[in-house]
């Protein structure tokens, strides 16, 4: 849905606006939103945006019935119901109403935004505008500041709303990019890769390597990417990495969510994404959705998300990505991106999310905070492991991606992993009793391969290039779900009732998993059964697989 605004350019009427508008509400009185003043770290501040500076937001909206969500995605998640529900009974029960909708629509277009577009589900309204019209609607200041060698800019008050909204808006998004997300990629030590039993692997050799052969192809079932940029060299690879691995060309469609993006730095990303999932699901699906975002800043991102939530064709998506959960927590994207893969998991899908590379130092401290979004409850987080082999193909052992301190896990990489500091545990982990006395949301659930000197051999621009990071973990995840939800004609619930309510168990333990027992994160040692380093270890497909289909319903 899509409302035209007829100013154009954002010049001297929309300020003019801005004006009128910010005096309507400062009398009205303001409200509180997710969105808090941004906490921006070690960046160096400098001069206010100029008025007429653009900003693209995206305002989240808060879901209707709420505690009945919670209860249904609950009972999802902890094996109590099999049931999901359709889009259309998200848009009749649990979206934010048309009315609310108009409210958001008309405060924007007052404040002087302009190209206001709202999803198909209703959960976000984006819009363009600028610094003035940002404080003219969420009476948030702006500000420039230096990081990491790049202009960056970021609210330096919260984003608030009129009191007419509260209860309405969720969170305002777009208001900083000092924080982004960013890709999980490792490359090599050349001195390591190659050498002893960890060597690089073809993504073809993934399904041997974890048992996952002796099931059918995910032909039955749709894989969603979420990617940004330009990814027209991705979309070439694909096909000649299918044609090498003797695969069918796969089925692809390429959503474009909201403005194309011409970054290509993200090339060998998208490429490990598309390749090693279609790859686990045995180079045969239903189709390949790439999600592609404008760029990796909060607002597109979340766009991105949602669209795949709101189309809901995809079983399961991946995503490797992630940025420290602390800024995802002030800048609102953490409730906004929560609600979204909350909905998804009322749908039936599931978001394959990469834990992190660096190891357990996300946010700079050894037990400071994890990478967002893997420390979300309504995801899967996959971590990392070192992958040894017999030849290439035969499975021998595997340890956690290792790192011992902030130098060696920031540079080198490690396995992500640990105690979240925002995400609260559900119900369903802390029953498990993995968390011992902790109430706080841990990851990994599970791990794969993701050390870069046993990774994959990933066709890139025409040629290979061996690459690791958690990046590589989350689509084999991505596509071995995939498989087994095909097998099931995708009627399958949440996984994580099979991992947290029969893992524990020791003699399902050693019928689902690798249990991966050496190695740390640095702050995080591995050790028998599930861990902050490598969750409950790492999937032999196959023994899943047919366990899940001695537990109908999990």
């Amino acid at each position: 849905m899509k409302f035209a605004n007829q100013l154009g350019t954002l010049g001297t009427l929309a300020f003019a606006a801005a004006i009128a508008c910010g005096s309507a509400q400062a009398s009205e009185g303001w409200a509180a939103t997710h969105t808090l003043k941004h906490d921006v770290g070690t960046a160096v501040e400098g001069l206010a945006m100029q008025a007429g500076e653009a900003v693209h937001v995206a305002v989240s909206l808060q879901m209707r019935n709420k505690s009945e969500m919670d209860a249904l995605t609950s009972a999802i998640m902890s094996g109590e119901t099999s049931r999901r529900i359709t889009s259309q009974e998200f848009l009749d029960h649990f979206a934010p109403t048309e009315a609310q909708v108009k409210a958001v629509v008309d405060h924007l277009s007052r404040a002087g935004f302009v190209n206001i577009e709202v999803a198909g589900n209703r959960m976000l309204v984006s819009a363009n505008g600028n610094a003035s019209t940002v404080k003219a609607a969420f009476n948030a200041e702006l500000r420039h500041f230096a990081v990491e060698g790049r202009n960056a800019y970021a609210n330096v008050s919260d984003a608030q709303v009129p009191a007419h909204l509260a209860g309405i808006v969720n969170g305002v998004h777009g208001l900083q990019n000092v924080h982004v997300a960013h890709t999980m990629l490792a490359f090599p030590d050349a001195q390591a890769a190659g050498t002893g039993s960890a060597v690089g692997h073809n993504p073809t050799d993934f399904p041997t390597i974890y048992n996952a052969n002796g099931l059918p192809t995910a032909s039955n079932a749709t894989i969603g990417i979420i990617s940004e940029g330009d990814i027209s060299q991705t979309l070439v690879d694909l096909n000649a990495f299918a044609t090498g691995a003797g695969y069918a060309l796969p089925s692809v469609d390429k959503i474009i969510v909201g403005a194309a993006g011409t970054d290509t730095a993200g090339l060998l990303e998208w490429n490990m994404d598309s390749q090693s999932s279609l790859s686990a699901a045995g180079g045969a699906i239903r189709k390949m959705v790439f999600y592609v975002s404008t760029t990796l800043d909060d607002a597109p991102l979340t766009e991105a998300y949602n669209r795949a939530v709101t189309d809901n064709v995809a079983q399961a998506i991946n995503v490797s990505l992630g940025e420290c959960e602390t800024a995802a927590k002030t800048s609102g994207i953490e409730a906004a991106d929560d609600a979204i893969f909350q909905v998804a998991v009322a749908q039936g899908q599931v978001f394959s999310v990469s834990s992190g590379d660096s190891g357990s130092y996300q946010c700079g401290s050894k037990t400071g905070g994890q990478s967002y979004p893997a420390v979300s409850p309504y995801v899967i987080a996959v971590g990392g492991t070192l992958l040894k082999t017999t030849g290439t193909t035969t499975w021998a052992g595997e340890s956690v991606w290792a790192c011992s301190s902030s130098i060696s896990c920031q540079l080198l990489g490690g396995a992500g992993g640990g105690a979240s500091i925002s995400e609260a545990a559900p119900a369903w982990q802390i029953k498990s009793g993995v968390l011992g006395t902790s109430t706080m949301r841990g990851m990994p659930d599970i791990s794969f391969d993701a050390d870069p000197s046993s990774g994959a051999l990933v066709l890139n621009n025409g040629k290979t290039t061996q690459v690791g990071g958690t990046s590589l973990a989350a689509p084999l995840f991505t596509g071995f779900w995939a498989r087994i939800q095909s097998k099931n004609s995708n009627s399958l619930i949440y996984p994580a009732t099979a991992l947290y309510k029969f893992g524990p168990v020791a003699k399902n333990a050693k019928k689902m998993f690798h249990d991966v027992t050496t190695g740390s994160n640095g702050g995080y040692k591995a050790a028998t059964g599930w861990d902050y380093a490598s969750g409950f270890g790492t999937l032999d497909v196959g023994k899943f697989s047919a366990f899940i289909d001695t537990h109908p319903g999990f």
